[in-house]
């Protein structure tokens, strides 16, 4: 087993990863900018080293920074969490050249995997199913651009290869668009991202976001831990997730997850992954891999039983998975809510001091957070301070204990979003009922 651990993160994530390290009795280093010197785990951890001032380029992206934190602590690995530097192939590599171990992909999969074209050809041969489109990058030939759209059909989608996130997007609904709405995606990808590579999609019109949880160990073994429905998003990123997506067939929801373990075993995937799906009208779609553990995690957790941070640790440590797919129980359903430092109406960020928290419980309650009484939001960040998910044996239970959690959460000194979720999400009828598409929420909130 590992015996010392470097958290290449901070926040929530961060914390958890400790947790998870703590009970396997591993050995943590906190790393943290000059920001963040009051973050709960850093001042848990076995260790703790500042790699820079709060920009996150100089700290959390500085990559020599935090091999050089992991050569000054004598630590064997790194755990990139997510966000920052945690599908970043170069960053991986780098951290394996040096001697440590990455818990994560190979460099090569991550690299597979986070451009879009060659993923998407890497599960078309492995067999799952994806979006009709150009089946690799857009060409300079405008006449070939015109007659591929053709085919696939209007409305389409351009998306840059190296995108995320909801950038490097344009729906295109008419040929007469077409040619200039390519070359303003090409710009934008190539200034975002670095590279201007295209490619083309069918525009799925009212289509739900549903990815399937994986776990492969890299010597032949790959599991799913069933499906999760991320519908409820704002500006393409995530509100609300649930695990099991509601109202799908179960039988296709096995298919489309055995056709991702499989693909695992194709690409010789190791560490914890996530396949991403647009579902509509019964067919499952592939989007995207994302190669780390997600935020979104927990809500798998608490209807698997299984530790996901924990199986990673394991997994880069160069064990097998430690259950066989046939070992799984799905039990229940879960719910989780982001609880973010924002304004619930304009959605501005609301950094500052927490002067009052207070952290709801009861039966099937799960906070993961990282905020305490006294502590300071910085303004360099990500505004997600942390996640309130609360499992019952149905979708109806998990649903009130999730009402009365956010009735009994109390953050004071600062915005947070708690209000939308509280007093319209969570009282909103169609959601309630389950299945709504990526577009619901900003209609139901007037912003589409």
């Amino acid at each position: 087993m590992l015996q010392k651990v470097v958290i290449a993160n901070r926040g929530e994530i961060a914390l958890r990863i400790l947790r998870a390290c703590r009970e396997m009795g591993i050995r943590t280093v906190a790393v943290y900018s000059k920001a963040d010197r009051d973050l709960m785990h850093v001042r848990l951890a076995d260790e703790a080293v500042c790699i820079g001032p709060a920009p996150s380029v100089d700290s959390y992206l500085n990559i020599p920074a935090i091999i050089s934190a992991a050569e000054v602590t004598d630590a064997d690995a790194i755990h990139p969490g997510y966000g920052f530097l945690a599908e970043n192939a170069d960053f991986a590599e780098r951290v394996e050249r040096s001697g440590f171990i990455f818990v994560g992909p190979r460099p090569d999969t991550i690299r597979l995997m986070g451009n879009k074209v060659s993923a998407i050809e890497a599960m078309k041969k492995a067999g799952v199913p994806t979006v009709p489109g150009s089946n690799g990058p857009v060409s300079e030939d405008s006449e070939h651009a015109v007659q591929l759209a053709q085919q696939i059909g209007y409305p389409i989608i351009i998306k840059a290869a190296a995108g995320g996130g909801g950038r490097g997007m344009r729906v295109v609904e008419d040929e007469a668009s077409l040619l200039k709405s390519i070359s303003l995606t090409r710009s934008e990808a190539r200034n975002a991202f670095g590279d201007d590579t295209v490619y083309m999609e069918k525009f799925l019109q009212q289509p739900r976001h549903v990815e399937i949880q994986v776990l492969a160990d890299g010597q032949g073994n790959a599991i799913h831990l069933g499906d999760r429905d991320c519908s409820l998003q704002r500006r393409h990123q995530k509100v609300v997730e649930e695990a099991p997506a509601p109202h799908i067939p179960q039988h296709l929801k096995d298919e489309v997850a055995q056709r991702c373990t499989a693909a695992c075993i194709e690409i010789g995937y190791r560490g914890a992954g996530t396949f991403e799906f647009l579902y509509e009208n019964g067919g499952f779609y592939f989007i995207e891999m994302n190669t780390r553990v997600q935020v979104e995690h927990p809500v798998t957790e608490m209807i698997t039983g299984i530790d996901i941070v924990k199986e990673q640790l394991r997994i880069a440590a160069g064990l097998p998975l430690s259950v066989r797919q046939e070992d799984i129980e799905f039990t229940g359903h879960a719910i989780e809510v982001r609880i973010n430092a924002e304004d619930s109406v304009k959605f501005t960020p609301s950094p500052g001091k927490i002067t009052y928290f207070h952290a709801p419980g009861g039966n099937g309650v799960r906070v993961d957070s990282h905020i305490y009484t006294g502590y300071t939001v910085p303004p360099f960040y990500d505004s997600l301070i942390g996640k309130v998910i609360t499992w019952g044996p149905d979708r109806e239970t998990a649903f009130a204990r999730m009402r009365n959690a956010l009735e009994e959460i109390v953050i004071d000194g600062i915005s947070t979003n708690i209000p939308l979720h509280r007093d319209k999400i969570f009282r909103d009828r169609p959601f309630a009922e389950g299945g709504v598409d990526i577009h619901y929420l900003e209609s139901r909130l007037g912003l589409s």
